[in-house]
């Protein structure tokens, strides 16, 4: 018997069946993970807010952005996977599946976005540096934001509908650690071939434009680099992107390897693991990426320190 989404009340979160002993371990290593990422990325929201050096730089302007992006992108997942590796049944609701899902991928989506915009910045910086300035204006900047975040929420919707006129029968497992679109659609008992289209020309359009525009402008930053005269200099303009394109590389690779491939290939043991790693493992390896390699950053802390140390 097909039931729709008033009538569903709850799915059931496999997570990762194991014994009570590795429940508890997993609990405490995903905690600290958990822990980490806040610290480190609200530590560099008050990096960036606190050094004016920083603040009025569109880079960091941005990347206190992104910041507060990864909170939020952790967040709607870990908290809810560490507390079904404590819970007795592992349960949740189906409008909280929906909202799981919406926030995942609204806020991914809304990265994608970001990383693009980043990568057009470093492009200004390098390759137009005399009219940086007067490009990437304060006011500009705040639009490249807001646009980010705009589009990013509003491209979710074209999953979240989908998801919502979805039908089930009996089973109400969904094999993964939290509500993911393809799990869900997987378990689903109407014909899906609609729903995988709508999935994959999401997927092509958002995904393979912005990493277009990031690898377009990270080509004319490395054809330009490549042109100085100096190695000094090569390594010093190197150096100011190097950090991006490592995010950049890590969290593209996950996701088109997650999301550009047909359900029938999906492997919930593999997908499982790399699911981890974007969701948990990338949100805090971005803020450590940035700041143990930027020097700019080093530095400001220095200030920050060595002010309320001695005032």
């Amino acid at each position: 018997m097909k039931v729709n989404q008033s009538e569903l009340a709850e799915f059931i979160l496999l997570g990762f069946p194991s014994s009570r002993e590795l429940q508890v371990l997993l609990f405490m290593v995903f905690l600290a993970f958990y822990f980490l990422t806040i610290t480190t990325n609200m530590f560099i929201i008050c990096i960036v807010r606190l050094a004016p050096s920083l603040w009025n730089s569109p880079m960091y302007m941005f990347l206190s952005h992104f910041s507060f992006l990864e909170i939020w992108y952790t967040t709607v997942t870990v908290p809810k996977m560490l507390l079904d590796f404590v819970a007795a049944n592992n349960i949740i609701s189906y409008q909280g599946c929906i909202a799981q899902i919406y926030f995942f991928f609204a806020l991914g989506l809304t990265e994608l976005f970001f990383l693009a915009v980043m990568a057009y910045d470093r492009y200004l910086a390098i390759c137009q540096p005399l009219r940086y300035n007067a490009i990437m204006s304060k006011t500009v900047c705040n639009q490249l934001a807001g646009w980010s975040w705009l589009c990013g929420f509003l491209s979710a919707f074209l999953l979240i509908i989908p998801s919502s006129r979805l039908l089930f029968c009996s089973a109400k497992t969904i094999n993964h650690f939290f509500c993911d679109f393809i799990p869900l659609l997987i378990i689903s008992c109407n014909e899906t071939l609609v729903t995988d289209m709508v999935l994959y020309a999401v997927a092509w359009v958002i995904i393979f434009y912005s990493f277009f525009l990031t690898t377009v402008s990270y080509c004319y930053i490395i054809r330009t680099v490549l042109r100085l005269p100096s190695r000094i200099g090569r390594k010093k303009a190197f150096s100011t992107c190097a950090s991006h394109l490592i995010v950049v590389l890590t969290f593209y690779g996950t996701i088109i390897f997650m999301y550009i491939r047909p359900t029938t290939q999906y492997s919930f043991n593999m997908d499982k693991v790399v699911s981890v790693f974007y969701a948990v493992v990338i949100p805090l390896l971005n803020p450590l990426v940035y700041t143990l390699r930027n020097r700019e950053v080093q530095q400001a802390v220095r200030k920050a320190l060595a002010k309320n140390i001695f005032v």
